[in-house]
């Protein structure tokens, strides 16, 4: 994203103490975020003036947009299935399109009474997982002390625990053989693709939720080899892809010993991996 001149104060018309979402105040940061390269320039405006309290404040949230921050982590917060993600510097932004990972979860085991987000990032997907199932019991996990601060906000209302360590090496041993559903949004960019990414998520994410080894699959390869212990009869693992990775990913799950299968959202750009323990 292009960096402008300096931003410049906003001037809200009306009194000093005016809201900052007056009609001056808005078009001044539509005009300063479309400049900056925007596209949604004036869907971003209003996400920014509703979450700033001053006009101070939100001259401040315009310009770190304008530096390149994502708009999530901006406002703090990201829209996932309907709720509102918490989202804090130096966590890996959920994407709307993982939706589809959690839809297919909820049709594979719509009854599942344990479940599992591993590389939980913010824990949208454990949040959503929970939503979905009511009563479930919830466990989330990430390598990375900075996600696992932000997935505990997420999913306390839900009861959730939240651990931190080296994927399985994080959960409770009591969990060995009851997961139903094992949802492993693992990172899966090849290593020498880093570069190609968006500035968005090349320069503000965590590497350690992105690079996925020289092919993309070492992550991957590595929750599938221990899912089979830890998932109960009929549980399943759900892992999102790319489309040009997706028939590995499958063999790599069945490899594993699990029953594997692909599904794909064309509207969403969405792949999704499926591994059921016979």
């Amino acid at each position: 994203m292009p960096s402008p001149s300096p931003v410049p104060p906003f001037s809200p018309a009306g009194p000093p103490h005016a809201p900052p979402s007056a009609p001056a105040a808005r078009d001044s940061v539509v005009a300063t975020l479309r400049t900056a390269g925007c596209v949604f320039a004036e869907d971003e405006a209003e996400l920014i003036l509703a979450a700033a309290h001053t006009p101070d404040e939100a001259t401040a949230m315009v310009a770190r947009r304008v530096r390149g921050l994502p708009l999530e982590l901006v406002v703090g917060w990201a829209e996932f299935r309907g709720r509102r993600i918490v989202v804090t510097p130096g966590v890996f932004v959920p994407r709307r399109r993982t939706e589809f990972l959690v839809t297919q979860a909820l049709a594979q085991a719509p009854d599942a009474a344990v479940v599992v987000d591993l590389c939980c990032g913010s824990g949208a997907v454990g949040a959503a997982l929970a939503d979905g199932l009511g009563a479930a019991e919830l466990h989330a996990a990430d390598i990375d002390p900075v996600a696992v601060r932000c997935a505990r906000r997420n999913v306390a209302d839900a009861g959730g625990q939240v651990h931190v360590g080296d994927l399985f090496e994080a959960l409770p041993a009591a969990l060995r053989g009851r997961i139903d559903i094992l949802a492993a949004n693992v990172p899966y960019v090849p290593s020498d693709e880093i570069g190609l990414l968006p500035p968005e998520a090349r320069d503000h994410e965590p590497r350690v939720a992105l690079d996925g080894g020289t092919d993309g699959l070492d992550v991957l390869r590595r929750v599938a080899a221990g899912a089979p212990e830890w998932l109960a009869p009929g549980g399943c693992l759900l892992v999102e892809t790319s489309r040009r990775q997706a028939p590995a990913a499958a063999a790599v799950l069945t490899g594993a010993g699990l029953r594997a299968r692909r599904a794909a959202s064309e509207e969403e750009d969405a792949h999704v991996v499926i591994g059921v323990r016979p």
